[in-house]
């Protein structure tokens, strides 16, 4: 089993902040640092409430005032990279919400080396115009750690951050900063444009279709990114996206010979297969997607979509088999009954079957 996150908050860490903290500030009590870190809570503590009191612990024992400990909290950052050193920024998002110049200056420098995805958000709701015209300025960075910035930090659902509500309900800037990247040489940088054209697409699908049609056909690298930002209006079967990307009604497409386990047990494989047919000449462009209606505690189906391939496919018959784990997994409680499945071609559901799903015992 993987070591948690977490755990990259040990000792061996924290003595090496507070070492360099030492040397641009010789005021600063190591001992004392440290040993506050490493209270009697401390084991109780999930990622982010680590990364959060390693901020608060830090304004602690830095100057209060919160030029003078940027002053020293940047420098100190250079020696250190990684998603762990994010308490950098978790410490301007802290203390410096109401010195806007001096944050965004701070931000930008520290997410070279971690990441101000997080922090930068509770100034977008602050200043929303200020900061997006920070960010745009960003977005044409030569830094490409800044670059993604600009994107990653207006995401609307950024995942493990808050939420940006003016964002869901218009997208308009976040749209002018992911139009800047649309393009961008760094596939760093256009993974997270990506994201933040699919979180869009959430709330607001027309803009994100709108500028698919316009943008799509420029290159490789933007096709690929409109297309892993439409995602999710694939995956929902949104007819439009998925014509615009070439899956168009796969009427000419039939499914036979569905076989599916009648029951599978928690923690082992459910197997299915099938195969798809057609009179013509070939099966061509197609998204071939398999869907679970997994049993809730309230006795509901609750629909996932899950994707098997996607492929041109230059014949008439292809016979497709997938098996579907039930181990427990974090993100997921499985309950006994009957559960549903359905074959997907190109967004149409066009076979259905139930199964089984039987506890250990």
């Amino acid at each position: 089993m993987a070591e948690p996150l977490k755990n990259l908050y040990d000792k061996r860490l924290i003595n090496s902040v507070s070492r360099e903290i030492k040397k641009t500030n010789a005021r600063f009590d190591s001992a004392g640092f440290q040993k506050k870190i490493f209270c009697n809570n401390w084991k109780k503590k999930e990622l982010k409430e680590r990364m959060r009191f390693i901020a608060s612990t830090l304004h602690e024992f830095l100057p209060q005032d919160f030029e003078k400990a940027i002053s020293i909290l940047m420098p100190v950052s250079e020696v250190f990279n990684g998603f762990e050193f994010m308490f950098f920024p978790d410490f301007v998002e802290l203390y410096g919400l109401d010195d806007f110049e001096l944050s965004m200056r701070a931000l930008a420098h520290f997410t070279e080396y971690s990441s101000s995805e997080f922090a930068v958000r509770p100034f977008i709701k602050k200043y929303p115009l200020k900061t997006m015209e920070v960010m745009l300025e960003w977005a044409e960075s030569e830094n490409e750690h800044l670059r993604r910035l600009a994107s990653e930090g207006c995401r609307p659902r950024l995942p493990w951050a808050c939420a940006l509500p003016q964002f869901k309900k218009d997208p308009a800037l976040p749209l002018k900063i992911i139009k800047k990247l649309l393009n961008d040489e760094s596939e760093y940088v256009r993974r997270s444009a990506a994201n933040n054209l699919n979180d869009i697409s959430k709330d607001n699908p027309l803009p994100v279709l709108n500028l698919t049609k316009q943008w799509l056909g420029k290159n490789k690298n933007t096709n690929r990114l409109l297309k892993h930002g439409c995602r999710t209006l694939l995956k929902s079967g949104n007819a439009e996206a998925l014509a615009l990307f070439g899956y168009n009604d796969p009427g000419h497409v039939s499914v036979g010979n569905l076989k599916v386990s009648k029951s599978v047990k928690m923690g082992q494989y459910l197997d299915l297969s099938f195969t798809l047919k057609t009179d013509e000449k070939n099966l061509g462009l197609l998204r071939i997607e398999y869907a679970l209606d997994f049993k809730k505690s309230n006795g509901r189906l609750s629909r996932k979509i899950f994707k098997i391939s996607e492929s041109d496919y230059r014949v008439n018959k292809k016979i497709i088999t997938k098996t579907h784990s039930f181990k427990p997994i974090t993100t997921r409680k499985y309950y006994p009954g009957v559960h549903g499945l359905a074959i997907i071609i190109n967004g149409r559901v066009l076979t259905f079957s139930w199964f089984n799903l039987e506890s250990q015992k």
